[in-house]
């Protein structure tokens, strides 16, 4: 058995009830696939990277110096990009008649978007709102997280039967 179908398994087995009553069987794989990425491989990846592979040091870059902090997100990125990628792929959009390089490309477009959203939501509810910065960060993540959803099953991986 393959890792995706594998993965599938273990997060259909959890889709029952009440949840199965409240959210669609795609929403909630998607939902599983991002708190895989983001509550697993994200932060064992950045504990990883910034221990062993930074290792608290900075790096001067010429024309900017990096914390050890800042390096590590940075490296940490493409892991979580490639992870998130493959597990909406393989698990929560699995029938996607679209090529792999063209999601590929449309998932890069989408998490920009996101970036862009996140960071436009903070400045707005932050700045223009006058609210603080966690609630305005918990409000902005929920917008985003609607629009990537929005994008991945409209945009990324249209079509997808799943």
């Amino acid at each position: 058995m393959r890792l995706g179908e594998t993965i599938l398994r273990a997060v259909d087995a959890c889709y029952i009830r009440p949840v199965s009553a409240l959210i669609p069987q795609q929403v909630f794989r998607y939902a599983a696939c991002g708190g895989i990425t983001y509550f697993a491989v994200d932060p064992i990846s950045y504990f990883l990277i910034y221990n062993y592979v930074v290792a608290h040091r900075y790096f001067d870059l010429g024309c900017v110096v990096l914390s050890p902090h800042i390096a590590a997100m940075i490296l940490v990125f493409p892991i979580t990009f490639c992870c998130g990628f493959w597990l909406n792929r393989h698990v929560a959009f699995r029938r996607s008649p679209l090529r792999t390089r063209t999601q590929l490309v449309r998932y890069a477009l989408s998490i920009g978007g996101s970036i862009l959203l996140t960071y436009a939501g903070l400045k707005f509810f932050v700045e223009g709102c006058g609210l603080w910065p966690t609630p305005a960060k918990l409000l902005t993540t929920g917008i985003t997280m609607i629009y990537s959803f929005l994008a991945a099953k409209y945009f990324t991986f249209r079509h997808a039967e799943d």
